[in-house]
């Protein structure tokens, strides 16, 4: 198992860690401040360092149980060896800032989604959206209006039994939040009367929504006979 240290501090950008296993592309850390790919959140990179030198993470994924596997090449530290693992911060706090829009967008265009992805620039969800979608520019005003009002983003945690008896929290058709561990974590953006949005999720996000800075709305793409696609760009 490996410890998920961005799940308890998503601005952790440095820390020490032991190697426990070798596999196959990679290594396995105790400890990891590095993402893993999923979710329609791309895997972090950064940086293992070790005996001087600055092995290059190229990114993380899952993998066997609770594992995290750092995708790397070249000379690996040993097992058993003490390392510092580093992010490249940069890239992680952009789809920090994508991700928690991506949350907003959902709030302003209260539909099913059936689909998403993140990076470092922009975003998109996939919406169950059969008619055009009306006024683009409003909608952008209220996902702007929404960022600007600098709303605290937390978490909490529910039991599988709670999230089954609300399947409302559930907004994404196409993938459903991990059960079987018991519990599940949702994130919230606003808190008491000034909540604005309250969902399952495992992904890294920004501390505010001021944080995530002037978004535009991009190409309103149709997929298919109910989907379309709605792309969310950073302004900077």
């Amino acid at each position: 198992m490996t410890e998920m240290l961005f799940r308890e501090d998503a601005y952790l950008q440095e820390a020490p860690a032991r190697v426990v296993a070798h596999v196959e592309g990679g290594l396995v850390l105790d400890r990891s401040i590095f993402y893993p790919q999923g979710g329609g959140q791309p895997g972090d990179t950064g940086w293992v360092l070790f005996e001087g030198n600055d092995a290059p993470v190229s990114n993380a994924v899952k993998g066997e149980g609770d594992q995290i596997v750092l995708q790397m090449q070249g000379a690996l530290p040993p097992v058993g060896a003490a390392v510092t693992q580093r992010l490249d911060w940069p890239r992680r706090l952009a789809h920090m800032r994508v991700h928690t829009g991506l949350h907003l967008l959902s709030v302003v265009i209260p539909l099913p989604v059936t689909g998403g992805a993140i990076s470092a620039v922009k975003g998109r969800l996939d919406f169950n959206m059969p008619e055009a979608l009306e006024d683009k520019e409003g909608l952008e005003a209220r996902l702007n209006d929404l960022i600007a009002r600098d709303l605290p983003v937390g978490e909490e945690w529910i039991t599988d039994a709670e999230l089954a008896a609300n399947p409302g929290l559930v907004k994404t058709m196409s993938v459903k939040p991990p059960t079987g561990a018991g519990r599940v974590r949702l994130v919230r953006i606003g808190a008491c009367e000034a909540q604005v949005d309250l969902q399952p999720c495992g992904g890294t996000h920004v501390r505010s929504t001021g944080e995530i800075g002037r978004v535009t709305l991009g190409k309103v793409e149709k997929k298919g006979a109910q989907n379309r696609r709605v792309n969310m760009l950073l302004a900077g």
